[in-house]
């Protein structure tokens, strides 16, 4: 799949570049990377609307002091692999976890180790939210569960419950590259029981999950909570992450309205993460 990466400038940046991520959110972007002077938005070639992005931008910015100007730029299918790869950092979480390339220096490792290509997944790009994620995994009791992993990416979530000892996974995309980049994935950290599925939430007919987990976009999250909730057994538990802390609350409202109980909330840096349970 071909890309269009925009790269949208702001002066002052703050707090702009995060407003700015919000409003494109409600359109088909799939990911986000701030910089020094404002962000990077990437979608599908085929999804973008130029015209429709600069009236969202410069309607909400054009009455506020501040100097905002974009550009983009077409990615092709065969360089985004390159990309990622050039792009990936080393993903710690505390001291406990360390998410790594095989172009890494393994010495950087913590006590846990999870190996993956990054290839053209964006599981990579919101450091964030992986780490928020994997701290909620880490802190709970996964030995012998059944969990699904909705937005798989590059497959780091469905890993770590294997290694924390879940007893079967089920990874989800609707990036067939996805999938099959989470199989590659698993097999160099030696999993043996996560599934692949491409598709969306309507794939998955199983309705016996002890933990679902997803890191995907706020829009998406909402619109999939009532599937959510039947999917997972009484008592279950639901991780959801890959929003602002702004949008915590309107998801809280939303899993209310579906009867899921807010359990707790993990942030860093504006990012956010929250645990509810069935």
């Amino acid at each position: 799949m071909d890309y269009i990466e925009l790269s949208i400038n702001f002066e002052p940046r703050e707090p702009w570049a995060h407003i700015a991520i919000a409003l494109l959110s409600e359109l088909p972007f799939e990911s986000f990377v701030e910089n020094e002077t404002g962000i990077l938005a990437y979608i599908p070639a085929m999804q973008f609307n130029k015209e429709e992005v600069e009236k969202l931008i410069f309607e909400n910015f054009r009455m506020n002091e501040v100097c905002v100007s974009f550009k983009e730029r077409f990615i092709e299918q065969e360089n985004w692999n390159a990309k990622w790869e050039s792009d990936f950092e080393p993903v710690h979480v505390g001291d406990e976890l360390s998410i790594l390339a095989p172009f890494h220096d393994k010495s950087l490792a913590k006590k846990r180790i999870i190996e993956i290509m990054p290839k053209m997944s964006f599981g990579t790009g919101h450091h964030q939210t992986t780490r928020l994620m994997c701290s909620f995994l880490l802190e709970e009791s996964i030995l012998g569960k059944k969990v699904l992993d909705m937005g798989t990416g590059t497959g780091i979530l469905a890993i770590l419950a294997e290694q924390l000892g879940a007893n079967t996974i089920l990874a989800v995309d609707i990036e067939d590259w996805s999938v099959e980049n989470t199989l590659e994935n698993a097999e160099r950290n030696a999993c043996k029981k996560i599934e692949g599925r491409c598709g969306d939430i309507d794939c998955v007919e199983e309705k016996d999950f002890d933990i679902i987990l997803a890191n995907i976009n706020r829009n998406t999250l909402l619109r999939h909570l009532p599937s959510y909730f039947s999917k997972l057994k009484d008592n279950g538990i639901l991780f959801l992450s890959g929003f602002f802390t702004t949008d915590a609350e309107d998801i809280i409202i939303a899993a209310r309205e579906v009867e899921l109980t807010f359990d707790s909330q993990k942030s860093e840096e504006n990012w956010c993460a929250l645990k509810f349970k069935k």
